[in-house]
C-alpha cells in the first residue's frame, strides 16, 4: 500500500491536475470525501489543502455550490 501524499504533495498534484487539463477553470473539484478517499489522507488535510489553495486564487469557493478551479484571466 503506498504511503499518502504529505499536503503539500497533495497541493502539487491539485495543481498538476489543473496545468494539464484534467481539472478545467470553472469546473467543480471533487468533494473532500472523494479527496479524501482518493488520495488516502484526512478530511482535516484536504480541507488545509483546499484553503491554502484558494488563499491562493487557484480555486474559489461558491457557498451552497461547493468549490470550483478559478477562470484565468484572459489577456
Amino acid at each position: 500500500m503506498p504511503i499518502p501524499p504529505t499536503m503539500n504533495e497533495l497541493i502539487s498534484d491539485l495543481l498538476k491536475r489543473i496545468e494539464v487539463g484534467e481539472l478545467r477553470p470553472g469546473s467543480q473539484i471533487p468533494s473532500t470525501q472523494e479527496l479524501s478517499d482518493h488520495y488516502d489522507l484526512s478530511l482535516s488535510t484536504i480541507h488545509r489543502a483546499v484553503a491554502r489553495l484558494r488563499e491562493q486564487g487557484v480555486l474559489v469557493g461558491r457557498p451552497g455550490r461547493g468549490v470550483f478551479v478559478a477562470e484565468r484571466p484572459q489577456h
